[in-house]
């Protein structure tokens, strides 16, 4: 589709991704999970219907879509193949990025423009080998050459980074900076080269191909994003991974129930009158989806409220963080149990591989939700902040 074709109304833009999530990512599902391949028949729809730069503003020939709407997007294309949906998530939280600390640098001005018309998909090396999954610690560094600059790095997961138009990379500012004081780069195709030093051989979300890899880089240090990455993880990375990955849970689960409330239903018709024994069950879990979703829902809309007033400012504070926390803690340990509750309203052709009720892939990819920053290490963070945090 010609760019300038794309719809910009949201309605139309939830409409496309209704459509590619029926048509293109369900269809595709079970296979991109058996073979732990990466969901390109997703990504190219993405591509075709302009998803892909659904956060770039209008300023820059995007539609300027909120975080309530990214969220939508996002819960709607997991509800069909939450590896689909997670590769989505994780390029907006990365788009995010370049749109909120790089516009007002040409570089990145013009690289927005270029993205919206050519639909480039962004991934991410936070990871690296030796920081023990603490992302706000870096050992690898920029090298700066002149106008240029040479970076390498040992990342242990590296998120669909062979399968990416480009890829947003943490490291030390220079050699003599300290490990947290970190910024984010850009590397395009022709920058780097990648050596995949592990495999991806997972138990959920297997289509996001993660596994580790070695990146050489060299490129202009106008590709190096303007700011220090801890002001860009704290106002976007965070907050768009946080809200966006709850997003998508949620849509698995919601997928899971719905499954779930089919089997109801069709019981109660077998016996008109009589409400099923699996009728109670399906209410309990329908009221905890309903709060999941509004958690992420609220969250979202606050967020965005804090961005029309323009007071961004507030979300480097302690009460923002731990809201975060509680947020992807929250609906991290609630996807699983809910995708479980779905299995038993169900029974056996739920727990059959071949059956249209399957859910092994739901279950499986909801598990992985609690892992992707380890609830453990935010739990360990959260009750720091408690220790000192006031009110606000």
């Amino acid at each position: 589709m010609d760019t300038h074709s794309r719809p910009h109304d949201f309605q139309l833009i939830l409409e496309s991704a209704r459509r590619i999530a029926a048509d293109i990512c369900a269809p595709h599902a079970a296979d991109v999970d058996a073979r732990a391949r990466f969901p390109q028949e997703s990504v190219e729809a993405f591509r075709r219907h302009g998803l892909l730069s659904a956060a770039v503003p209008a300023s820059h020939g995007g539609p300027g879509c909120t975080m309530r709407q990214l969220g939508q997007l996002c819960a709607i294309i997991a509800g069909a193949c939450g590896s689909s949906g997670m590769v989505l998530a994780m390029h907006y939280s990365q788009l995010a990025c370049l749109v909120r600390h790089g516009i007002g640098a040409p570089f990145f001005d013009t690289y927005l423009r270029e993205l919206v018309q050519q639909q480039y998909l962004l991934a991410s090396i936070t990871s690296e080998v030796g920081t023990f999954g603490d992302t706000r610690s870096s050992l690898c560094a920029v090298e700066r050459d002149g106008q240029r600059f040479t970076l390498n790095k040992e990342a242990t997961t590296g998120s669909y980074c062979a399968h990416a138009d480009a890829i947003l990379v943490t490291c030390r500012r220079d050699a003599d900076a300290p490990a947290s004081d970190q910024v984010l780069v850009l590397v395009t195709p022709g920058d780097y080269s990648l050596t995949q030093t592990t495999t991806w051989d997972t138990l959920g979300m297997r289509g996001t191909c993660s596994p580790g890899f070695r990146l050489e880089s060299s490129a202009s240090d106008v590709q190096i994003l303007p700011g220090s990455f801890a002001d860009s993880a704290s106002q976007s990375m965070v907050p768009y991974s946080h809200i966006l990955w709850s997003a998508l849970w949620t849509g698995i689960a919601t997928d899971a129930l719905s499954k779930a409330a089919g089997c109801v239903r069709a019981a109660a018709r077998k016996n008109p009158g009589e409400v099923p024994a699996t009728a109670r069950p399906l209410a309990t879990a329908m009221q905890a989806l309903q709060s999941m979703r509004h958690n992420w829902q609220a969250v979202a809309d606050e967020f965005d409220a804090i961005e029309a007033r323009g007071a961004r400012s507030e979300l480097l504070k302690m009460g923002w963080a731990l809201k975060m926390n509680h947020l992807k803690v929250a609906c991290s340990e609630q996807a699983p149990q809910l995708v479980h509750q779905a299995l038993q309203i169900i029974g056996l052709p739920a727990f059959k591989n071949d059956s249209p009720l399957a859910l092994g892939r739901h279950y499986r990819d909801a598990l992985s939700a609690a892992l992707m920053i380890a609830n453990e290490r935010i739990r360990g963070k959260s009750a720091a902040l408690l220790m000192v945090l006031k009110d606000e």
